[in-house]
């Protein structure tokens, strides 16, 4: 509407005239009143001279002067909550609430209660037995023990526990087990650099027995941080079941789990080609493997090299194709004939043992069988035919063959039955096999065999080339094609189990567009390399056997690869080596392999180890299989998949029902949350609040680049001025589950969690309010039947027991199908839009009425209020536990509700839905009042009516149903529409000459009597000095506008800017012109 935005002496009178009819009279559709410029309502705005008070309409008196306001003392301080309550006691709840929501003291003390109460816990015989639908059960995906939480595993806590909660309060066997990941790579990383950072020592220099120890030191003390920020998200775990995947249980699974695989014939130990990571000397699973697509020429930083000194920067090369020769041996025809071949990676070149030819290329008919010459180290290297990998269109046709290093190679390598090289130590750096340029690290090399190349002339050019770089997803290292023995797990059987489950329909998938990217995975799948060369993780359980009297036996020569032995302790070992060589056992030698298991290794068994697998404990067979697996999409691959092919091959079952993925958490910039942007919250700094310098100094104290620090730096204190506020855990949940409504990624906007905090503050204040309404009321265990059987309830009861079923069924309904952001936002609309917004007014008069004849209205209100609340609170519950546990205790009653009653909220019965309290008619019927109310609200806000001054209303309207609905609800339509008399179809002749007027819709129109509300000539004297100086200034434009050589001159951008001032200042003047002329026809249709 027009003037919404104007200053009071203007936009009252050109509101309240454009509002009114033309006539002083009638019912037509008026036109919004235009909104005004900013630039506009600034001019507007302006006056010379001491403004005067402006009074409200309908009011005698001025407003409260600027002094008394001044005046009043602030509020003081609010002292520093003290929890009082001892550990795992219930709250006690005897003093009077706070005046405001305080999310620390709300959230206080509940969880130690819940937890110590064993309300979080199962016992198996109550699970053992049921239905799959009556009984759930869940696993959390393990976070790494070497961090924190970040928002992206709030989301996931959230999303979880929410599930767990509602599970528990329908009286469903509810378990959900916590637990950590050892995360092998991760957790071995931050300890090397811590003790190189405080001992500037090595793990080598410790010895691996003393490292494992650091470790595990580690672990106690940093470890318990994520079981903290669980505690602080409220999530209901049960802690007496909480694992570790190192822990005695899971490591006796992983144990098992092996030698399953091995007596299956579905694990074996093979010397093949696979990833190999420089950075931590160990080989990855092709799924470790992060890809960059290179343009051309690019220079990239490699943290393990010192820096190649051309570079200012120190980086390296990539994104290029270097040509260069192969003399061929004895000098071929004319003495001097090369073969000229190119590579993206030059230093390979050394352990080239083969140029491959097309054989039906005529330039290289006349090599077949001859050779080429190594020009560093002397080689005889034979040209080979192959037609499988040359494609004599492309470059030169003749391609170098490196069978040790490049996978298209070793299968070449592997049909000519050619030498397989290794040039490269562990480190990435050159071995002896490298002739002159061993010790150097693999990039430095490439510089060096470029430049031996150019001297020897054997160098023939270099172009950019687009390419794709691996890169070790956990180091960032570029990775290396390294032949190196593995221990490696057939999963071909397993995958196709795991794909005809979800085919089948026995697993099912959501969101369902995942499962082709499953599919794809897994019919595509490829056998999984489950060692790695680390210390810290579950060693290997495999001995490499040898006699005490026999010589030195090399075990990575794969002629001796039957010497190992798969076994699941030492002892079992002896005697199938015995066994094996046989000999004593005496006389046997075990050596055990120093390699551990892929973390994903034991964290695909967890559904299942965690209840005791492989012993047939009772949890096992309680709680085994889970019902879902909640988590986010990121790792449906490095997880997901490899629990089900596990759980399918070794229990025979699959290990969850469901698998849910929740969309990836991204800042809101849409970047991935990640410690090396900077932009990861603690979901603690949200809880708790914490200032803007915190945020900064975490960015000091972290490994960031000087220019990552500084970006992330600028984006913190833009966001965060003032730090993050105190949220609390309520908040912070009930606005990550709004983002689920999204599609596969969140951007995430911190201060929209934020915003949510002010629900929660609603919800106290409306509760505390609503409290004084039923401070006299006593609630029975049969309430709801006895209300809606009593016959004292009014229309608007019967609204709000409506929708309070219709908002039962709505959020049963969207946490039956995973849609957590729409459970959400219809809990919220219930609260928002019905209870607080609606009920809760239209009961006051009737609340406040204590009369004998208002006895039954009043009961009736009390008892759907209670109701409403206490089932709201229930309904809320699952996402917002806290605050919603404080507020259903001090409900009135509580403790004299029967032998049903529960003392928590937490195993309170969820509220069902029952058809027979909705009422789409009672509904409809409040749908048109509140329109009546909505009409009201805006004529009085049209011509500033104080809100103390009640006044008449006259309500014109077409159709019986219509009018019956109003009728049924005048009352409630002057409760919330400030009203006096509210008049249904009235007599023309009864309406006033002067009155506003507001069309509600084809058939409803509201009248407002405006007699003796304004002072028309004192409006109309504003209005006419406003115009005064609206006028000159619009001459003024019209008249630069239409100057000579204005169109030719004047740039476009400002002619366009020119217009539409013209057309604002055009509109301005029509407006306060029109309301002038309205005032006066008004005053003329009042003196009448």
């Amino acid at each position: 509407n027009a003037m919404t935005e104007a200053p009071e002496e203007t936009k009252a009178a050109a509101d309240a005239a454009a509002a009114a009819p033309a006539e002083g009279g009638g019912g037509g559709e008026e036109e919004p009143p235009k909104k005004l410029s900013k630039s506009a309502l600034k001019k507007l705005a302006k006056g010379k001279g001491k403004k005067k008070d402006k009074p409200k309409w309908g009011d005698g008196t001025s407003k409260k002067k600027k002094e008394e306001k001044a005046s009043k003392a602030k509020p003081p301080p609010r002292p520093t909550f003290v929890n009082k309550t001892p550990k795992g006691q219930k709250k006690d709840l005897s003093e009077p609430m706070e005046a405001s929501y305080h999310p620390h003291a709300v959230e206080a003390a509940w969880q130690d209660w819940w937890e110590a109460s064993g309300y979080y816990s199962e016992k198996p015989e109550n699970a053992k037995g049921r239905k799959e639908d009556d009984k759930f059960v869940m696993v959390i995906p393990p976070p790494n023990v070497t961090g924190s939480l970040h928002l992206g595993h709030a989301l996931t806590a959230a999303v979880e526990d929410t599930l767990t909660r509602w599970h528990r309060m329908k009286g469903h066997a509810t378990l959900y087990v916590p637990g950590t990941d050892h995360a092998g790579i991760a957790t071995q990383s931050v300890v090397e650099k811590m003790l190189m950072k405080e001992t500037n020592r090595n793990r080598h220099d410790l010895g691996r027995d003393k490292f494992v120890e650091k470790v595990w030191e580690w672990k106690k003390e940093y470890g318990d941080r994520i079981t903290t920020q669980l505690r602080s998200l409220g999530s209901s775990v049960d802690w007496g079941r909480e694992r570790f995947t190192m822990d005695e249980m899971c490591s006796e699974a992983v144990v098992e789990a092996f030698n399953r695989f091995h007596e299956k014939g579905l694990l074996y130990r093979a010397n093949r080609l696979g990833n190999w990571s420089c950075a931590l000397k160990s080989a990855i699973s092709d799924i470790e493997v992060d890809y960059i697509d290179l343009e051309g020429r690019t220079f990239l930083e490699v943290k393990t090299h010192k820096g190649n000194p051309a570079d200012p920067k120190g980086r390296y090369e990539f994104g290029t194709l270097t040509s260069f020769a192969y003399p061929i041996e004895g000098g071929g025809e004319g003495g001097d004939e090369v073969l000229v071949v190119a590579t993206t990676r030059l230093e390979t070149m050394l352990g080239d043992t083969a140029v491959a030819i097309h054989p039906e290329d005529p330039r290289y008919a006349h090599l077949h069988g001859k050779f080429v010459v190594h020009p560093f180290d002397g080689r005889r290297i034979p040209i080979v035919c192959d037609a499988t990998l040359v494609d004599m269109e492309f470059g030169t046709g003749a391609v170098k063959i490196t069978p040790a290093h490049d996978p298209n190679d070793y299968e070449c390598g592997k049909r000519h039955d050619l030498e397989f090289v290794n040039v490269l130590n562990p480190d990435g750096s050159i071995n002896e096999r490298g002739s002159r340029f061993a010790g150097m690290m693999r990039y430095d090399a490439r510089i060096a065999v470029e430049e031996a190349l150019k001297e020897k002339g054997l160098f023939k050019g270099k172009v950019p080339n687009k390419m794709r770089l691996g890169l070790c997803s956990r180091s960032g290292d570029v990775l290396e094609p390294l032949i190196t023995p593995q221990w490696y797990v057939n999963c071909d059987g397993m995958a196709k189990r795991a794909t005809d489950a979800v085919r089948n329909g026995e697993l099912t998938i959501l969101p369902k567009d995942h499962e082709r990217t499953w599919f794809q995975w897994l019919d595509n799948i490829r056998d999984w390399c489950v060692s790695r060369q680390l210390w810290w993780g579950h060693q290997i359980p495999a001995w490499f056997a040898t006699k005490k009297d026999e010589g030195a036996v090399d075990k990575n020569d794969m002629t001796n690869n039957d010497r190992w032995v798969v076994a699941r302790n030492e002892q079992e070992a002896l005697t199938k080596a015995a066994k094996l060589l046989g000999c004593p056992e005496s006389d046997v030698t075990l050596e055990r392999d120093e390699d551990v298991l892929d973390t994903w290794f034991s964290s695909g068994l967890f559904p299942f180890s965690v209840f005791g697998w492989p012993n047939q404990t009772e949890d096992f067979e309680a709680f085994y299989p889970t019902s879902l697996l909640e988590t986010g999409l990121d790792i449906l691959f490095f997880w997901v998949a490899r629990m089900v092919m596990m759980g399918l091959e070794l229990t025979d079952k699959l290990p969850f029902h469901t698998v849910y993925l929740h969309a990836m958490v991204r800042d809101k910039e849409g970047r991935k949350m990640s410690k090396s942007l900077g932009n990861v919250i603690d979901p603690l700094e949200v809880i708790n609040g914490c200032t803007l310098k915190s945020l900064l100094d975490k960015l000091n104290a972290g490994n960031l680049p000087a220019k990552e620090v500084a970006k992330a730096k600028k984006d913190q204190s833009a966001d965060f001025p003032d730090g993050i506020p105190e949220c609390g855990s309520d908040a912070l949940r009930f606005g990550l589950l709004a983002y689920t409504v999204q599609g596969r990624d969140v951007n995430l906007d911190i201060k929209r969690v934020v915003g949510y905090r002010q629900f929660c503050n609603k919800l106290w204040n409306a509760t505390r309010f609503a409290l004084q309404f039923v401070s006299d009321f006593e609630p029975t265990p049969t309430l709801m039947e006895d209300l809606t059987n009593s016959g004292k309830l009014a229309p608007r009861d019967v609204f709000m027991l409506s929708r309070l079923a219709a908002g039962v069924g709505a959020v049963n309904d969207h946490f039956t199908n995973y849609r957590f952001g729409d459970a959400q936002m219809a809990a919220y609309s219930l609260w928002i839009d019905d209870l607080c917004n609606v009920y809760l007014e239209l009961i006051k008069p009737v609340v406040y009425d204590k009369t004998e004849e208002n006895k039954d209205a009043r009961w009736a209100a009390q008892a759907t209020l209670w109701l409403s609340m206490e089932v709201g609170l229930r309904l809320l519950h699952p996402m917002m536990p806290f605050v919603t546990e404080e507020l259903w205790q001090r409900l009135p009653g509580r403790g004299t509700l029967g032998e049903d009653e529960t003392p928590t909220i937490m195993l309170a019965k969820y509220p069902e839905a029952n058809e027979a309290h909705q009422s789409q008619k009672a509904e409809d019927d409040m749908a048109a009042a509140l329109k009546v109310v909505g009409a009201c609200r805006s004529l009085r806000s049209s011509y500033h009516i104080n809100h103390k001054v009640l006044t008449k209303f006259y309500v014109k309207v077409d159709g019986s149903d219509e009018e019956a609905a109003i009728r049924k609800h005048v009352d409630d339509v002057k409760t919330l529409g400030s009203a006096s008399v509210v008049d249904v179809n009235p007599e023309e002749d009864a309406i006033p000459k002067s009155h506003g007027t507001v069309v509600v819709d084809d058939k409803t129109t509201v009248l407002m009597d405006l007699t003796g509300l304004i002072d028309f000539d004192a409006e109309i004297k504003k209005l006419e000095k406003t115009l005064s100086k609206t006028t000159p200034a619009l001459e003024s434009l019209k008249k630069k506008m239409a100057a000579p050589g204005y169109e030719e001159n004047v740039k476009e951008d400002l002619k366009a800017a020119n217009v539409t001032k013209l057309e604002g200042l055009e509109k301005k003047a029509a407006d306060i012109e029109a309301a002038i002329e309205n005032y006066r026809k008004m005053a003329e249709a009042e003196k009448k």
